[in-house]
C-alpha cells in the first residue's frame, strides 16, 4: 500500500482519535498530605521490580521520590518463561525485606494501593492484568514490553482512555542523560538522523524486538520523535538492522545485537553537533518520571508515540517475513485495529 508522506502525517494526527485516544483529563482521589501514595507491583519476575522498590522505599529517597511507598506486590509474573520464573523467589525476598506485603491475587493488591507498577516481564498476560487495573481505576505505569502483540498494546491504551485511567510506559533508556538532552533540551539542534543500538535477545513467545530490542528502539524514537513512515529490516543469525524512513525524509536506524558486548547507546546527528549516547545509567531517572506521573496523572510520553514504537517493531517483523521488503507503518497499524 503506497501512502504519501503528506497523507501519512495527516492520518497519523488522527490516529489517537481513531482508537479513542484524546486529551481528556484524568483524576483520582488524592491522598492527604501526610499519607504516602501507596504503590502496588504486579510481577516480580524482572529486576526492575526490586530496583524501583529500593528507590521508593529508601530511608533517604531523592526529594522527587519522597511521598511514595511500595506497600504490596503480586509476584506473577510469568508462569511459562523459565528465565523469568526462576527470578521470582529471589525477588520476593528482596521486596519483602523492604517492607512489601506479598498478596495472592491482583484483586487483593488493588484493594491496598493507589497506583500500580505493572512489571510482569512476560507480555502475554499483560492485557488481562492491565484490564484488572483499569477496572479498578488505578493509574498505571507499564514497563516494557507493554504487551506481546501490537493488537494488545492498542487495546490497553484504548481501554484505559475509555475508562479515564492514566497510563504511562517507557524504557529507562529514554531518560539517559544525553538521549533526554537531545529530545527535551535541544542539545544538538534539529535532529537530522539517529543510529541506536541495544541487545536484541529473542523470546519465542514474543515478536522479535518486543522482548529486548525495545530499549534501542525507544532510544531511536526519543531522539527522532514520532512520524516514521516505513520500515525495512535486515537480519542475520547474530545481527539486526532496522531502517526507518520518517515522513520528513529523515532516516533512523536501530541495530540489535545477540552476541558480543551487550550495551546500549547510539548517536544523534544534529544541525549544531553530533552527540553519542550511552552507557546505561540506571533506573532512577525513570523512577523520577514515574513519580511525577503518579502525582500529575499525566503521561510524560504521548501514548501515540508509544504506539508508534510498537508499530515500528511489528513492521520490522513483517519486513523480515517478507524477506526484507519495506513495510508501511499504516499497514500494520490498521491490522492492529487502527481505523484511520
Amino acid at each position: 500500500m503506497k501512502t504519501s508522506r503528506r497523507s501519512f502525517l495527516k492520518q497519523s494526527t488522527s490516529f489517537g482519535a481513531a482508537i479513542g485516544l484524546s486529551a481528556m483529563p484524568f483524576s483520582i482521589l488524592a491522598n492527604t498530605p501526610q499519607d504516602p501514595i501507596r504503590i502496588g507491583i504486579i510481577g516480580l519476575d524482572t529486576s526492575h521490580a526490586p530496583a524501583f522498590t529500593e528507590l521508593f522505599n529508601s530511608t533517604t529517597p531523592k526529594p522527587e521520590l519522597s511521598g511514595f511507598r511500595v506497600v504490596a506486590a503480586y509476584p506473577y509474573g510469568s508462569r511459562t518463561i523459565e528465565s523469568s520464573m526462576d527470578r521470582i523467589p529471589g525477588y520476593i525476598e528482596r521486596v519483602r525485606a523492604l517492607g512489601v506485603e506479598l498478596v495472592d491475587s491482583i484483586e487483593d493488591l488493588l484493594a491496598k494501593v493507589d497506583v500500580v507498577l505493572l512489571e510482569t516481564n512476560d507480555g502475554k498476560p499483560r492485557l488481562e492484568q492491565a484490564r484488572a487495573v483499569i477496572k479498578a481505576r488505578k493509574p498505571m505505569f507499564i514497563d516494557k514490553p507493554v504487551a506481546a502483540s501490537l493488537e494488545d498494546v492498542v487495546a490497553i491504551f484504548q481501554e484505559a482512555e475509555k475508562a479515564g485511567v492514566p497510563v504511562f510506559s517507557a524504557s529507562s533508556l529514554r531518560y539517559q542523560k544525553n538521549v533526554y538532552a537531545v529530545r527535551y533540551e535541544n542539545k544538538v539542534g534539529k535532529v537530522l538522523a539517529c543510529d541506536s543500538f541495544s541487545p536484541a535477545t529473542l523470546e519465542p513467545s514474543h515478536p522479535d524486538l518486543f522482548w529486548y530490542g525495545i530499549h534501542g528502539v525507544e532510544i531511536l524514537f526519543t531522539a527522532m520523535g514520532p512520524g516514521c513512515e516505513s520500515v525495512t529490516r535486515f537480519t542475520t543469525q547474530e545481527d539486526e538492522v532496522v531502517v526507518g524512513v520518517w515522513n520528513d525524509g529523515r532516516i533512523g536506524t536501530f541495530r540489535g545485537r545477540r552476541n558480543g558486548i551487550q550495551d546500549y547507546g547510539g548517536i544523534a546527528f544534529g544541525t549544531q553537533e553530533n552527540l553519542f549516547f550511552g552507557p546505561f545509567e540506571g533506573y532512577e531517572p525513570l523512577a523520577v518520571k514515574i513519580a511525577a506521573f503518579f502525582k500529575t496523572k499525566t503521561s510524560p510520553v504521548d501514548p501515540r508515540e508509544t504506539l508508534e514504537i510498537y508499530a515500528f517493531m511489528e513492521a520490522a517483523d513483517e519486513s523480515k517475513r517478507r524477506g526484507g521488503l519495506a513495510v508501511n507503518m499504516l499497514e500494520v497499524l490498521k491490522k492492529s485495529g487502527y481505523k484511520g
